[in-house]
């Protein structure tokens, strides 16, 4: 299936003249979105999930469970972030390309984007279960730092894994045919379906057999549970406000691949007015799945209540220094003294 993004192009020739104002329209509010979150959202994405790595790395002794999480996530936005200009000002954007690249590039850019698809959805739907295990028992070193910086190292090597696999078809599916062992393997579509499952389907069911968890254990708690070091209640608004932006902004993304797939299981060629309504789908679903790289870092600079005041001492430690903040410090216990 070619690659025609922000384009009216498979709609002409189909006899379908009234369709063609209400795609021009949506083509142009597309287009404009898109300018706009390469203008104000990619910025932001870069900004604040570097802030977000840099805050908690330089304070690792305050970190928490889901701050590494959070870690995990913003560094896979900056993959996205970073590659999100490369699709909107790319080939694939054929209204307005300033750049062209051969299919092994666009291999490439695919498979950054899938590793980071994985890594995202899969540290959101461990946020989930840990953060359950945590309000369960939250005595235990079940879900302590070290074990977190553990699993997300273990979530990138299974990310790269399974977008390996996934790379098998992508890279057959654009070589040529002469090549014997990937005559075989020339099927985008079970790279997809491979997707949809193991990114999609798998943390979901995750994720909701967590927060149903999480949901009994609040029903049953008591003011003194309340009390017997239990997680700060804004962990648990930051987890859901995280599960359903993530999941609200990957869903259109995954459905347009399990819709790809099944058109191609039907073994019938698809007509050009339905191609361009799945194009277009698809480039929304893709749109908003490279916003939630600049979603995500908000959420947790807004609901985080701890991040204000260690990105004011990051900041002040910057500005001053190490040598003139310790007088500072020193002159202060003077004066306490």
């Amino acid at each position: 299936m070619p690659a025609i993004m922000w384009s009216c192009g498979p709609l002409n020739g189909t006899g379908g003249a009234e369709d063609q104002p209400l795609c021009q329209h949506l083509h142009l509010v597309l287009s404009a979105f898109s300018l706009l979150y390469l203008v104000a959202g990619v910025p932001v994405g870069l900004g604040y999930n570097a802030l977000l790595v840099l805050v908690n790395l330089h304070d690792q002794s305050s970190m928490t469970m889901p701050d590494v999480y959070f870690v995990n996530m913003a560094v896979a936005g900056l993959v996205l972030s970073a590659l999100a200009p490369v699709h909107l000002l790319g080939p694939t954007a054929s209204g307005w390309a300033l750049w062209g690249f051969g299919s092994e590039a666009h291999v490439t850019l695919l498979v950054l984007f899938n590793v980071s698809s994985l890594v995202t959805m899969y540290s959101t739907a461990l946020l989930s279960l840990d953060c359950y295990i945590e309000r369960a028992l939250p005595r235990t070193y079940m879900s302590s730092v070290y074990n977190t910086r553990h699993v997300c190292g273990f979530v990138w090597g299974g990310a790269l894994l399974t977008s390996f696999s996934s790379l098998l078809f992508y890279v057959c599916s654009h070589v040529a045919a002469r090549i014997v062992e990937c005559s075989k393997m020339r099927d985008a579509q079970a790279a997809d379906a491979i997707m949809v499952f193991i990114g999609y389907v798998v943390p979901a069911l995750a994720v909701l057999y967590a927060l149903a968890l999480i949901s009994r254990i609040r029903k049953a708690d008591t003011p003194l549970d309340q009390d017997a070091g239990r997680p700060d209640p804004s962990v648990h608004r930051l987890l859901v406000a995280t599960v359903c932006t993530q999941f609200g902004l990957w869903t259109p993304h995954y459905l347009t691949l399990l819709g790809h797939t099944l058109l191609a299981l039907r073994g019938k060629p698809v007509d050009r007015h339905h191609l361009g309504i799945l194009l277009f789908a698809k480039d929304v679903a893709r749109f908003l799945a490279f916003s939630s790289s600049s979603v995500v870092p908000l959420l947790y600079r807004y609901i985080n209540r701890n991040f204000p005041s260690r990105l004011r001492r990051l900041i002040k430690k910057m500005h001053c220094g190490r040598q003139s903040c310790s007088q500072d410090q020193a002159g202060v216990q003077q004066v306490m003294a």
